[in-house]
């Protein structure tokens, strides 16, 4: 029986259900497992891809595993398509392309809590290893948005306070649901918020066209880490539209 399972992305409901039912030791290949230089994968792949699929083939070429699901349909992306070929060539172990179009939203209350940000965004993430929905919290009102993916770099997170609302993909993935673009595409016009992806990925897009509607609204990439210039433009964002060093109140 397989073990050690590396994951991408969400992989479909059934196959985590199936895991959990092994009693599988999951381990999420987009996350930094390994304190090795990203640089490894330059022979591998290009540097602009995004960091999060250099660091799911610098985990998967160092890590010990048994089997690896990589989610490659709308929830996740092509370029994670062209990563499972690199690693299926690459690895001696069975690299699983699935495709997750999951419908039954599970509810996330986790994004719409006042859990620090950071924890929020661990809680999530760490989610996507179970098949069952998350702990219900109680819903805070925003005062800021962090619309985007789980950046590579957390600390970047610490910038924003407790009652920062969570949108765009993250918030799909608490809901089990990657590849619901209208879900994904929400915001709430009546917070100020910071419009996220890593730099290189395809979702850049569609935060630059949001971020452009949005009354409110930051647009910021980052590569392997959040930068000083990145962190200090959040920071200032936060403090011209009065929502850290000053008193913010929802319209």
């Amino acid at each position: 029986m397989y073990k050690r399972t590396g994951i991408v992305g969400i992989p479909p409901l059934g196959i985590i259900c199936q895991l959990n039912a092994e009693q599988a030791s999951i381990i999420d290949l987009d996350e930094p497992q390994l304190l090795l230089p990203i640089d490894q994968t330059d022979q591998y792949l290009p540097r602009v891809y995004c960091a999060i699929l250099r660091t799911v083939l610098l985990n998967a070429l160092n890590l010990r595993l048994e089997r690896i699901y990589i989610d490659v349909g709308p929830g996740k992306c092509d370029c994670a398509l062209h990563v499972a070929a690199v690693l299926k060539d690459l690895l001696p172990i069975p690299v699983i392309a699935t495709r997750n179009t999951d419908s039954q939203g599970f509810g996330f209350s986790i994004c719409q809590s006042s859990l620090p940000l950071t924890e929020k965004m661990a809680a999530i993430t760490k989610g996507v290893q179970s098949c069952q929905p998350s702990f219900a919290y109680e819903a805070c009102s925003p005062t800021a948005g962090f619309w985007g993916v789980p950046p590579r770099d957390f600390s970047i997170l610490n910038l924003f306070p407790d009652s920062t609302h969570i949108y765009g993909w993250t918030r799909c993935m608490e809901n089990k649901t990657p590849a619901d673009l209208e879900l994904e595409a929400y915001c709430n016009l009546e917070v100020p918020t910071v419009f996220f992806a890593q730099s290189f990925c395809a979702k850049t897009a569609l935060a630059k066209h949001l971020a452009a509607r949005h009354p409110k609204a930051l647009c910021v990439d980052c590569d392997v880490s959040a930068g000083s210039s990145a962190r200090a433009k959040i920071e200032a964002f936060l403090e011209l539209s009065g929502v850290i060093g000053g008193c913010y109140v929802a319209g």
